[in-house]
């Protein structure tokens, strides 16, 4: 029996690259992704459609995790303020933005202690890293927990973009030398290309933060940005030198092998998986909805009947003998809603399955399956018997051919800027600036301030990989240039 739906979902009606902000809205809505409505702001509802991908894409990265010799752990979601109060750079970066639980109980009873709800985990984990490591036998120590964490965000907030609470994972390590750290660090970055270019498809590139935007209480903060469809960069994962700013206030320490007690140096690293998912919603998509990898699509499979009167029964037996075949191998929907086929088109397309299945009469006296790729539409005609190797062949390539087509060339998206004339109308047709700049270090703050309110950008900070470009004077202040910058609006 065929299913009646009495309320199908169109597709998009905003260009992406006309209203970006509009099409993201609506992608939220019509995909069904998201939920603004929950009666506390900044607070969103994760809908069934985006929390099934998030949860591969956990998958993927605490698989990688554990494979880079990081076990896992669970933490309370509370922090006694006299923990948060430890390290001074840290409580002053975030105290602004912390919830706190001062009060329990139907009568309200004040608590001893204020508890800060989880802003990130560095002073609950090093407070029992204190206890558990003793020797240099126990390091390299690398510990992470996947979990939400909770920011009072004052600015405008977007789903998955900004809120209130995300979710991520956060990896916290500790070793007997800075060298080893540092080397961390450089871990992390390749963790964060493997992850978020191989799988996720997103492309980015990192920078090392100036010190006036740096994590706070770190010695050094390195970035990843993606340039999203607006012409605004986004901060996805970052990975923190924290020296041993940490461990001293925490007396996170080992004694090595002289039987010297010894401070740890210690490295965070953080990847927000709402965040990723948001820009990969907003990089990957197109006017007609999401785009998604092959493995972290919820359905990977639609199958849609092509239904001609007189025919109806034999083309839905075919469905449902290919549903039937398929269903143990992949993520499959045979839609038998008594809809058109275009309502159906659009309505999986929206939802950004990978591959579509058509079947209609003439198909199956052809002995024929017709197939259409989401990504790049590509429609191909597959014999019947050999539609098992086709199906291998997409599983296998869909997700790589995406990333290639879909790889900012970084490169043609930067400007490289002299000028501040030319800076400014870089930045307003949503570029990327490369300038040169008087210093990273605190001193060059003023400068900074002055591309935000001049500009309307921000400092993203130097490259980590090969700079080419080289320039003599800072861009802003006119003085020697110690190194080169890039500047762009932010989210």
């Amino acid at each position: 029996m065929v299913k009646k739906n009495k309320t199908p979902i169109t597709g998009i009606t905003v260009s992406k690259d006309e209203d970006f902000s509009a099409w993201y809205t609506e992608i939220i809505n019509k995909a069904e992704l998201a939920d603004i409505r929950y009666n506390v702001k900044g607070f969103v509802v994760y809908r069934p459609w985006a929390t099934i991908s998030i949860k591969k894409m956990y998958q993927k990265y605490e698989e990688l995790l554990d494979k880079k010799g990081h076990l896992p752990l669970i933490m309370p979601s509370v922090i006694p303020e006299s923990n948060f109060m430890l390290e001074a750079d840290h409580v002053k970066g975030f105290a602004p933005e912390v919830f706190w639980v001062s009060e329990a109980g139907s009568e309200g009873e004040r608590l001893s202690e204020r508890l800060a709800l989880r802003p990130t985990s560095e002073t609950a984990l090093y407070k029992m890293y204190s206890y558990w490591i003793r020797s240099y036998n126990d390091l390299p120590f690398k510990r992470y927990q996947s979990c939400q964490v909770w920011r009072y965000e004052g600015k405008m907030t977007r789903p998955f973009f900004r809120g209130r609470e995300f979710h991520w994972i956060e990896a916290h390590n500790c070793f007997a030398t800075e060298e080893e750290a540092i080397e961390q660090v450089k871990e992390d970055m390749e963790m964060t290309y493997k992850m978020l270019q191989d799988e996720f498809c997103i492309p980015i590139i990192f920078f090392e933060r100036p010190q006036w935007d740096k994590f706070s209480g770190a010695v050094n903060t390195y970035a990843a940005d993606a340039l999203m469809g607006s012409g605004k960069v986004l901060q996805l994962p970052s990975t923190h030198l924290l020296g041993q700013n940490f461990s001293k206030p925490f007396n996170v320490k080992f004694t090595d092998k002289d039987g010297e007690e010894r401070f740890c140096y210690q490295t965070c690293y953080g990847p927000a998986i709402s965040r990723i998912y948001g820009a990969m919603i907003a990089y990957l998509g197109d006017d007609k909805g999401l785009i998604l990898p092959f493995d972290l699509a919820p359905i990977q499979i639609v199958i849609i009947p092509i239904l001609i009167k007189g025919k109806e029964e034999i083309v839905m037996n075919k469905c449902r003998e290919i549903y039937k075949k398929l269903k143990d191998i992949y993520r499959v929907k045979f839609d038998d809603l008594e809809e058109s086929p275009g309502s159906k088109y659009y309505r999986w397309e929206l939802k950004g399955v990978p591959l579509r299945i058509e079947v209609g009469p003439r198909d199956i006296e052809k002995k024929q399956i017709v197939t259409v790729k989401r990504h790049d539409g590509e429609k191909a005609f597959i014999k019947e018997n050999e539609l098992d190797k086709y199906l291998e062949d997409v599983s296998k390539k869909y997700t790589n051919e995406l990333k290639k087509k879909t790889l900012l060339d970084f490169e043609s998206q930067i400007e490289v800027c002299y000028e501040q004339d030319s800076a400014k109308e870089a930045i307003e047709n949503g570029k990327i600036v490369c300038c040169g700049f008087c210093s990273i270090d605190m001193e060059a703050y003023q400068c900074a301030e002055k591309i935000e309110k001049d500009l309307g950008a921000f400092v993203r900070g130097k490259r980590v990989d090969h700079e080419k470009h080289e320039f003599a004077t800072c861009l802003i202040c006119g003085k020697p240039a110690t190194c080169t910058i890039y500047i762009a609006k932010s989210y």
